[in-house]
């Protein structure tokens, strides 16, 4: 609902200082045009617009990084073997053999088993525990990976916050890089030829997901672990995101 501050507010922010009082005088009667300005009223007027101030973009000091890295790393890390977030141990990073024909530096995503593989140039892939979308908001597809950046900040989209308000609203101008970012300490950005799906593959604040579906749209790792993965992925390559089992089920 528009109230008068609404009013003020606009107006302060939509036009320059105020015309000199004799523009605004009606030359045969010597009295302000539209009524008295009190002083009263524009010391309110400029108290109001000092208020209305553009919002700071988020930002992610890169001198924090490595302090956030250690923040996010267990004591005596092991990838293979360091589980303090308490999931099944087959979502640790597992070296495996990969099938023949894959393509070295690309990413496929099981969403079935919950398993990401980057796959390596001796015929071996990495893989890795995920948790994956929830509902129809998991979108599989093949992608590629376009940008990829260290403790992004991160901003929802429009259609999440039309679809949860009263979670994502509040976040509207963006919210900092760090380990409370919903994008953790690493983030790969999936396009399709020049357009972001607004996909990501990312770390996430929530370890004790990995293995379910709980995120809206994007693909999440423990931090730790895509922190590993993070020099091992260049600008480019392809992401394979394959069906989920209720899509697998649909087609049986």
């Amino acid at each position: 609902m528009l109230n008068r501050r609404h009013f003020i507010v606009s107006g302060a922010a939509l036009f320059s200082q105020p015309i000199a009082a004799q523009t605004l005088t009606d030359p045969e009667t010597n009295t302000l045009l539209g009524g008295e300005i009190t002083s009263n009223a524009v010391e309110e007027i400029e108290e109001i617009a000092a208020e209305v101030v553009a919002p700071r973009a988020p930002v992610s000091p890169p001198h924090m990084w490595p302090v956030w890295d250690r923040r996010v790393t267990p004591a005596n890390y092991d990838p293979m073997t360091s589980n303090p977030w308490g999931f099944h141990s087959r979502f640790l990073p597992t070296l495996v053999e990969a099938n023949d024909g894959l393509r070295p530096g690309d990413i496929h995503v099981d969403a079935v088993a919950r398993y990401l593989y980057h796959v390596r140039g001796d015929g071996t892939a990495m893989r890795y525990g995920v948790a994956i979308a929830r509902g129809s908001l998991y979108e599989p597809g093949s992608y590629t990976v376009r940008r990829k950046a260290k403790w992004p900040t991160w901003r929802p989209t429009d259609a999440m916050i039309a679809r949860e308000p009263q979670t994502y609203e509040r976040h509207s101008d963006g919210m900092d890089g760090g380990p409370s970012n919903p994008l953790g300490s690493r983030a790969f950005y999936l396009f399709v030829g020049n357009r972001d799906t607004y996909l990501r593959i990312h770390g996430t604040p929530e370890p004790r997901s990995i293995g379910g579906r709980a995120s809206s749209g994007c693909v999440r790792m423990v931090m730790a672990h895509i922190i590993g993965l993070y020099e091992e992925v260049n600008p480019g390559v392809t992401a394979i995101l394959y069906p989920t089992e209720n899509s697998v089920t649909a087609r049986s």
